[in-house]
């Protein structure tokens, strides 16, 4: 019961990541511009999480001072330059492709990793690559019809994908020293402060003021951000980390649901073949046990 317990916590998990882009257009229709979004995503996610590490794992706040550039640099570009990126990838494109685009992270794992640690690029990583590839071409509609995205909207996901990989690679130093929750925090200790460089406060109050404004933000904050990462990382206890990460696929998918019930949003079959790309080659690399970081 307690390993299905966590194979569920992985999903629920992978499945509130998915409504990133709902809450996200829900505070753009309210007039919140893009910069206090990222705002309302970081620091408020910042809060919540001390309070609950203070009431459950105060551990979590003693780090060496001589690690938190590894903390800074997850912060800012991991997840605060995540949160830009992949915001306005939202906005150019649609959920389905602005999730499938993110989902190309663990091929960029797969490079970096070979140019940081020497890596070997085995034949199923090359054929994994190639997956993506063919899958980011399909998507974007440069294979089989006409653009799917703007040119921006695709350099925002391409972005998105880059920013969300450099996780698993300041992970792999900070696990070296601490656990998994004492690394999200310090992620967001810093992209929580670091948000303050995108806050507008005056058009912040009256965009967040209705209640449709006050339900996106703790959507985006609860929902999106901090359960998801508690729930994912709890789940990691009982499942391999290469199995977690094919579960989390179901993210991509739940956006894409998203998109065509919630927005109305066209499914085209060339689309749904890249994502079928995309997913395998997560898949492939999974049973390489190539690590799989959210952001």
């Amino acid at each position: 019961m307690r390993k299905y317990l966590s194979y569920a916590l992985v999903v629920l998990g992978a499945a509130c990541w998915g409504f990133m882009g709902l809450f996200n257009r829900l505070l753009g229709s309210v007039g919140l511009d893009m910069g206090n979004r990222v705002f309302v995503r970081n620091l408020p996610s910042l809060v919540l999480l001390t309070l609950v590490f203070a009431l459950t794992r105060r551990e979590v706040f003693h780090i060496q001072a001589r690690h938190l550039p590894i903390f800074a640099a997850s912060g800012l570009i991991s997840v605060l330059g995540l949160s830009y990126v992949y915001f306005n990838a939202q906005i150019e494109c649609s959920l389905a492709v602005a999730g499938i685009l993110l989902y190309l992270a663990p091929s960029i794992v797969v490079v970096m990793s070979a140019l940081l640690w020497k890596t070997p690029i085995t034949r199923r990583k090359l054929a994994a690559l190639g997956l993506a590839l063919l899958g980011c071409a399909l998507v974007s509609g440069l294979i089989g019809g006409e653009l799917t995205a703007s040119w921006r909207g695709l350099a925002f996901g391409l972005a998105s994908a880059f920013c969300y990989a450099t996780y698993t690679i300041f992970a792999h130093y900070g696990l070296a020293h601490y656990d998994s929750y004492t690394m999200i925090y310090w992620t967001f200790f810093f992209s929580g402060l670091g948000s303050f460089a995108f806050l507008n406060p005056a058009a912040i109050a009256p965009a967040v003021s209705s209640a449709k404004g006050v339900f996106s933000a703790l959507g985006l904050v609860v929902i999106a951000t901090v359960l998801p990462y508690l729930l994912y990382t709890k789940g990691l206890e009982g499942v391999e980390s290469g199995k977690a990460s094919i579960i989390a696929n179901i993210e991509p998918v739940v956006a894409a649901l998203i998109g065509v019930f919630v927005f109305h949003e066209v499914l085209s079959v060339w689309v749904l073949l890249g994502v079928a790309c995309v997913l395998g080659c997560v898949v492939l690399l999974a049973k390489e046990d190539v690590p799989h970081g959210e952001a």
